[in-house]
């Protein structure tokens, strides 16, 4: 199995960028920690981060390409501006579960509204960097978690 975990804008200055919404954790402890959950699964994960639209767009269909079973997608700010990534997992039809560090029902209210989420069979919203292993979890075992997971 091979799992795309993806990252939008900003999520490269974790542990820096308001800890006390995203924790201090930083990207590489988070992406440590991912890579050898999903190795101790079996799990072959492709960890990638991009603040361009362009770039994750490039990523969403890579993954068609190389068979990947599920993505794993923080879009960060591009969740409530990104058409184009909501037509590439449109286009791709993989499994996508829409991940969020902080709970974004919760914040600003244009942070409520997701263009992804229409595309993907789940949200997990609010659990911090946990919810990266919730849906790496869901993603490989089918298993619904979270107050805010929701299949589509």
């Amino acid at each position: 199995m091979k799992i795309y975990i993806l990252n939008g804008p900003n999520l490269n200055l974790l542990g820096i960028r308001e800890p006390g919404i995203y924790g201090s954790l930083g990207y590489d402890e988070l992406c440590r920690g991912l890579a050898s959950y999903c190795e101790e699964r079996g799990i072959e994960a492709v960890l990638y981060q991009s603040n361009h639209e362009g770039d994750l767009v490039d990523k969403i269909q890579e993954a068609y390409f190389a068979g990947a079973s599920g993505i794993v997608l923080n879009p960060g700010a591009y969740t409530h501006t990104s058409i184009a990534l909501l037509d590439a997992l449109s286009a791709v039809k993989i499994p996508t579960v829409e991940v969020h560090i902080s709970d974004v029902t919760k914040r600003e209210s244009f942070r409520k509204t997701s263009y992804i989420r229409p595309a993907c069979v789940a949200s997990i919203i609010g659990h911090g960097v946990k919810g990266y292993y919730e849906a790496v979890d869901l993603l490989a075992g089918g298993k619904e978690t979270g107050v805010y997971a929701r299949k589509v």
